[in-house]
């Protein structure tokens, strides 16, 4: 097949295309690839990275906050419909996929006016607008969550999870090599702390508030703040001496991070879910207030009700993080709990469904 595939602006869309991708090639390394994205924007870097070539949109959403750049958007929006509509025509895709952001939205749109078979990969328990749009238009939609069919047409629905990148399986193989590699001492319990690709301030902050909390209660950490946050931590911790204190800008093995960690805090994407869920790991998850519709809370909400996940709003969650960490890691039984509960919401297979609707159809 030639297959066209558009996610970007967050690793949330990033990832789960890559996953696709990468799943398609070993099924099949004749498949031809084509990676679509917006220009300026992190998939640039990232697909490239991965080994995949991405032709970029002049496209760009609503500036909610610096109005007079919206008056570029019409305009940057029939240049990129145009130019997708080119990159159809040129590369002539068999079938055209999309995992999220502004770019996704125009090639699918486009493809779906061309007669090409479409796909929309939604991670999210609560869909963006785009696709809620473009879903009576594409021919298939694989979700994560149930209960979807209030958003999307039920007759397009495949229930197969979110694809996950291959590393992330059989973690306890890695657990000694992951202490070997960060540093740690295996005799004690590990922290992780992700505040999304990005990095999030107020985990930041109210982790830097608990530390030494933390790490009194026998805690060690790794830490990925963030690049924009990572030299103003690092110079407030100064040189105190704090082996049990890892912290980076980001982690690139996020594989054997997960590996270690006994217990986790983190914001509540849907892939970092997904992850989570199938590594069984104790999680508390603090959903991103700045998303669309507060939909990484709609996304834990159910773990929550199943007693798989601890949930603290980012308001509460200054003053009630810390102890509930400390809480947590005294408390065996609810470690246990919460990672046999998880292991109902694992989709260990979500990536093989993927592949095989997009396999019926090519047919």
């Amino acid at each position: 097949m030639k297959i066209i595939i558009s996610g970007g602006g967050t690793g949330g869309h990033i990832y789960p295309a890559l996953a696709i991708a990468n799943a398609l090639k070993q099924d099949n390394p004749t498949h031809e690839i084509l990676f679509v994205g917006a220009q300026g924007k992190m998939e640039m870097q990232q697909v490239p990275a991965a080994g995949y070539p991405i032709i970029g949109l002049n496209i760009q959403g609503i500036d909610r906050k610096r109005l007079l750049r919206n008056l570029a958007v019409p305009f940057k929006l029939l240049t990129s419909l145009w130019r997708a509509r080119r990159t159809i025509q040129q590369f002539q895709p068999d079938i055209v996929i999309g995992t999220g952001g502004y770019a996704s939205a125009a090639i699918l749109y486009m493809a779906t006016q061309m007669k090409i078979p479409t796909l929309i990969q939604e991670q999210n328990a609560y869909p963006g607008l785009t696709h809620r749009i473009l879903a009576k238009r594409v021919g298939k939609i694989c979700v994560a969550y149930e209960h979807m069919e209030q958003y999307f047409p039920s007759t397009k629905l495949v229930l197969a999870g979110n694809p996950v990148r291959q590393d992330i399986y059989h973690l306890s193989e890695k657990r000694s090599t992951a202490y070997t590699y960060f540093g740690l001492n295996p005799n004690k319990p590990c922290l992780l702390v992700l505040g999304g690709s990005q990095g999030a301030q107020m985990i930041n902050s109210t982790i830097l508030k608990a530390l030494p909390d933390l790490l009194q209660a026998g805690l060690q950490l790794i830490w990925p703040t963030g690049k924009a946050y990572f030299k103003s931590i690092q110079a407030y911790i100064g040189n105190q001496a704090y082996d049990s204190l890892k912290i980076f800008p980001f982690i690139d093995k996020m594989d054997l991070a997960l590996a270690a960690a006994d217990i986790v805090v983190s914001r509540a994407g849907a892939l970092s879910i997904a992850e989570l869920c199938l590594a069984q790991k104790p999680t508390i998850f603090i959903p991103s207030p700045h998303v669309t519709a507060d939909h990484q809370t709609k996304n834990v909400l159910p773990l929550v009700a199943k007693q798989a996940a601890i949930l603290l709003s980012d308001q509460e969650a200054p003053e009630k993080l810390g102890p509930t960490i400390i809480q947590l890691l005294n408390n065996q039984a609810q470690q246990a709990l919460l990672a046999k509960n998880m292991e109902a919401w694992a989709k260990p297979y979500a990536t093989q469904d993927i592949l095989t609707t997009i396999n019926k159809l090519f047919k």
